[in-house]
């Protein structure tokens, strides 16, 4: 007898994991990171703080690098950049042999840097020494009227003093003229009004407005500095019979030497860029004579009067060297010593 056919019901049934594993697998939809790459934790902080080397690339490298191109060419911007011809180092050697009103806008810069840098000084240094010791709750108060110059703006100022500055109708002339009749030290001061427009006064008279706006500056940072130096130093120099000026030269001075490298390094910057005060003061023009040209005057007028933006890239980047060179010194004469 043959055995028997077994049914359906019969048949083995497979256990259920072999089941699942002889199923296909299926695939995973891909989430929004997986999709997008840069969304990860790899690129998000370059993705947050890439807008500002945009920026920068866009308005501060880009123009700084084809100012460079442009000082080895010739180019006159109403032709498109296809007329740029090169033209090596001519505008260098032009700028340096050549142009007269270049050489006279240096010394004009390197004398108003000077006449009205140093006193800026030798005024702020004892006038922040003096507001540290001797003020006492009116010091935010007074430091804040001697710092408003700095924050105001450099037309307004230069605005003003056109008009204090007048020949006819300024107070500074009349000023000096009452001074006149005063005994004793009347003959100091001049009998007539001053034309300040004259190349003899033009220098000065900028070089007063500077001092004027940033010498209130200077004493905010060496009042700054003052506050840092530990008071046990003065009590015990004046437990020890020192006078306040004997304190100034052998105890602030050598501990403000930091802080007087930084002054005199942002006076050396600014002052050999010079350009708002002599250019309102002398209407644009640079005075009689060219007496109050400054060399970021000469730049200007060179590359958006005259067209010659090649010419002006190179006298923008001598400018460059000079101020390099000058705080260089300065570091060498001030900077930190071993």
């Amino acid at each position: 007898m043959s055995p028997r056919r077994p049914t359906m019901h019969a048949q083995t049934v497979k256990p259920a994991d072999e089941v699942v594993a002889a199923a296909p697998p299926q695939r995973r939809a891909p989430n929004a990171r997986a999709r997008r790459p840069w969304l990860s934790k790899r690129w998000a902080p370059y993705l947050f703080i890439s807008p500002f080397f945009i920026v920068f690339a866009v308005f501060g490298l880009f123009p700084l690098l084809f100012s460079i191109y442009l000082s080895f060419h010739r180019w006159d911007p109403a032709e498109g950049l296809a007329a740029m011809r090169f033209v090596a180092f001519e505008n260098y050697l032009y700028v340096l042999q050549d142009d007269d009103w270049f050489h006279k806008s240096i010394y004009n810069t390197l004398w108003l840097s000077i006449v009205s840098g140093l006193p800026q000084h030798l005024v702020a240094l004892p006038l922040a020494f003096f507001f540290h010791h001797a003020l006492g709750r009116w010091r935010n108060a007074i430091v804040g009227v001697y710092f408003l110059p700095f924050i105001t703006s450099t037309v307004a100022i230069s605005l003003v003093f056109s008009s204090l500055f007048s020949r006819d109708f300024g107070v500074v002339n009349a000023t000096l003229t009452s001074l006149n009749q005063v005994p004793l030290i009347g003959w100091l001061f001049p009998d007539t009004n001053i034309d300040w427009g004259q190349p003899g006064y033009t220098k000065w008279m900028i070089a007063f407005v500077v001092w004027w706006r940033y010498v209130g500056w200077n004493a905010v940072l060496y009042l700054s500095a003052m506050q840092t130096i530990p008071r046990d130093l003065y009590e015990a120099s004046t437990i020890d019979g020192a006078k306040p000026w004997q304190q100034f030269r052998w105890i602030t001075l050598p501990l403000l030497r930091p802080m007087i490298f930084f002054a005199v390094t942002l006076t050396i910057i600014g002052n050999l860029q010079l350009f708002e005060e002599p250019f309102i003061l002398t209407g644009g023009t640079g005075g009689i004579g060219q007496a109050g040209k400054t060399a970021a005057m000469h730049m200007y007028g060179t590359a958006f009067v005259d067209g010659d933006f090649g010419t002006a890239s190179a006298i923008a980047w001598l400018l460059f060297l000079l101020i390099g060179a000058a705080t260089w010194a300065n570091n060498r004469l001030l900077g930190k010593r071993d």
